[in-house]
């Protein structure tokens, strides 16, 4: 089985080949513009996607070895993400796929992301618990096999990747914000300002307290001193780090208890938050856990992830027809526990 998938989701375009469940190239375009924008715009993306689209899957069959002639079948996002962002994927997905005479599979951008565990050593075995955190999405999501999945949890307003960057924008940082908080987290010190955390029913989250708290606190010590963000930036970074961390893990710690589990796995642009690797791997040991840490060329937004939920569904023979349209809201089935 000879694999081409397509990632267009949100603001990066890419493409990966992967022959018989082994990849052997993931290409990414990040796209820089919506830096001076302070955030991803949609229109943006989209004719960036346009642009990006043919040299990036050009460069991912190159460096395979592949002639598109010999592609078995074509892997695609078809949500959640940006609509316009999607469309430029599927349309060149079906198009190429149409053209070659090969069947396409459709693919959950959020299957994806916690299916990216089985591109490399180690891998999890099934069922284990995984903590899904990105821009857009905070679940906890019960992995029961590659094409099984209940979220069992989930924030009930914002993301964390949300509140990461919106809180560095607060203090000045530029879009992304959140690898800068990660980077200044490092020289903080992350009990210097404590914040409330709240607590939400079940497993459930909610960041949108937290970011009115950090506002609140910010605009306050900023009357009384105006340098007061550039004086302690590094451990305003800490110390919201940690409370954002400290919200996930308790979570965590409680969806491990209640489903006895010992395996835990965490994806998504988040999980490339070193702070989150470091207490998470330590929660692991401390608890007699299995965690489960992608490379960081797979926590963020890729086609190497797709390609990984696409070999599975083939696998399983779910494909999908021309008539395909993309998704803006895709949600892997949910049945929260009681």
């Amino acid at each position: 089985m000879k694999l081409l998938a397509i990632e267009s989701s949100c603001d990066e375009t890419s493409a990966a080949v992967m022959v018989d469940g082994v990849l052997k190239s993931n290409i990414i375009s990040t796209q820089l513009i919506h830096t001076e924008w302070g955030g991803v715009v949609p229109e943006l993306a989209s004719r960036a996607h346009q642009k990006s689209i043919i040299p990036v899957v050009t460069e991912a069959l190159q460096k395979a070895n592949i002639n598109k002639n010999e592609l078995n079948a074509i892997a695609f996002t078809r949500g959640p993400g940006l609509l316009g962002a999607l469309l430029i994927g599927t349309s060149f997905a079906k198009s190429l796929a149409l053209s070659l005479n090969i069947p396409l599979i459709e693919v959950n951008h959020m299957q994806a992301h916690v299916l990216a565990h089985f591109i490399e050593d180690p891998k999890p075995t099934f069922p284990f618990l995984c903590l899904t955190v990105s821009g857009g999405h905070t679940q906890l999501v019960w992995v029961k096999s590659a094409l099984d999945m209940e979220v069992i949890g989930e924030t009930q307003d914002d993301a964390v990747g949300e509140a990461f960057d919106k809180t560095a924008k607060l203090i000045g940082l530029p879009y992304p914000g959140g690898p800068l908080i990660d980077k200044l987290a490092k020289e903080g010190n992350p009990d210097r300002f404590p914040f409330s955390l709240g607590e939400m029913p079940g497993l459930n989250f909610s960041f949108s307290g937290i970011k009115t708290a950090i506002l609140y606190f910010l605009q306050k010590e900023v009357k009384n001193n105006p340098n007061f963000i550039e004086e302690n930036k590094a451990d305003i970074c800490a110390s919201v780090q940690k409370s954002l961390i400290d919200m996930l893990l308790r979570k965590t710690k409680k969806a491990m208890k209640e489903m006895n589990c010992t395996q835990i796995a965490i994806a998504g642009g988040v999980s490339a938050n070193s702070g989150l690797r470091s207490r998470l791997t330590e929660m692991g040991s401390e608890l007699g856990w299995e965690v489960f840490i992608p490379a960081f060329s797979y926590c963020t937004d890729n086609a190497g992830m797709i390609a990984m939920a696409g070999h599975f569904k083939a696998e399983a023979g779910e494909f999908c027809r021309q008539d395909v349209s993309p998704l803006a809201r895709y949600e892997l089935a949910a049945k929260p526990l009681a």
